[in-house]
């Protein structure tokens, strides 16, 4: 049994049959062909904060692919409230075949996957967001220039290391292409992160770019790609933060044209308006933040179905019969008709 807790579990090879399954699953979608693979199976979804496309694209796609999702939303479980958080996984894994976690601490999420004894999904993190990455990769090779192999693909991040940026700089370098993050200094990753990266370029090729150059950051990117410039419990370091990214970090369309001309845009949501990133960026034809929403739910199935798919038990016809035979006649016996 393996979990989805980080891409860097898994190797470039493994990353691309993901990518590839989630394509594949796509296409089906488009031709209004729904491939039931997760049939009676269900998803535990908790979440300890809110969500827009991480709870709605994984209960649509447990839903389209026949299973059922079940939202515990934040507050409404004992997780390490009046309850272990090892007690929690034990118990949800008697009950569910496969569990997503949106937890506001890493620790948490480790913990879950320890004890539980079905396959855990990370939904987010305060350290991370794979499931959010392989999306923006599999959005990437959809829309790269038709001269350019996956490995070829410069990617520029504009903004503070969130556990976007440490998720996206680990898959990009992971898959040997060309990563670039631009920010203060104050606002760069850490050595643990940098370390991981640099060990990816060794296998993998590539290149990694940390700089406050912002305007030399964009000049080769093929994509330019944003993110919010606090998260949760940072509120009180906004104005610090403003100062700090504001206007130079700031993703204008003036700052777009500096980059190539095929250079696309993206952020994967929820984004704050006219701060990050202006209106006229978000709505511009460079923009492909809509298409790359849209694929957290194509690459959902594609978790759901990679990790759960081999696990589910395929019983023989007989022996269903056998079953609803035994229920019938005992049914018959206990409860006869009036």
């Amino acid at each position: 049994m393996r979990h989805f807790l980080d891409t860097q579990d898994f190797s470039k090879a493994e990353l691309l049959e993901l990518i590839e399954l989630t394509r594949r699953l796509k296409a089906a979608d488009r031709d209004g062909v729904a491939l039931k693979l997760l049939a009676d199976a269900s998803l535990g979804m908790i979440f300890e904060e809110p969500s827009t496309r991480t709870r709605v694209s994984f209960e649509v796609a447990m839903t389209e692919l026949g299973g059922h999702a079940l939202y515990l939303k934040p507050g409404e479980i004992h997780l390490g409230v009046r309850e272990t958080i090892e007690d929690t996984a034990r118990v949800l894994s008697r009950m569910v075949d496969i569990l997503m976690a949106r937890t506001l601490r890493h620790e948490t999420l480790l913990g879950l996957a320890q004890a539980a004894t079905v396959p855990v999904i990370n939904g987010l993190t305060d350290y991370n967001h794979p499931t959010q990455v392989v999306c923006d990769v599999l959005t990437m090779i959809e829309h790269a220039p038709p001269d350019r192999r996956l490995e070829d693909l410069r990617v520029t991040f504009i903004g503070d290391a969130t556990n976007v940026l440490s998720s996206l700089m680990h898959i990009c370098t992971r898959m040997g292409m060309h990563f670039t993050h631009a920010a203060p200094a104050r606002y760069q990753p850490p050595q643990a992160w940098l370390a991981i990266a640099e060990a990816n370029i060794r296998a993998s090729g590539g290149s990694l770019r940390i700089t406050d150059d912002v305007t030399a950051a964009v000049a080769d990117a093929d994509y330019v790609y944003t993110d919010l410039w606090w998260w949760v419990g940072q509120e009180d370091q906004i104005p610090e933060r403003r100062a700090a990214f504001m206007p130079r970090y700031q993703v204008t369309m003036d700052l777009l044209r500096r980059a190539p001309a095929h250079c696309k845009f993206m952020h994967c949501l929820p984004a704050s308006r006219g701060v990050e990133v202006t209106d006229e960026v978000m709505d511009s034809p460079q923009s492909i933040i809509y298409d790359q929403a849209e694929n957290r739910l194509h690459t959902e199935k594609g978790l759901l179905v990679w990790l759960l798919y081999p696990r589910l038990p395929r019983p023989a016809a007989s022996l269903r019969e056998e079953h609803a035979r035994r229920l019938q006649s005992y049914l018959e016996e206990v409860r006869p008709r009036a």
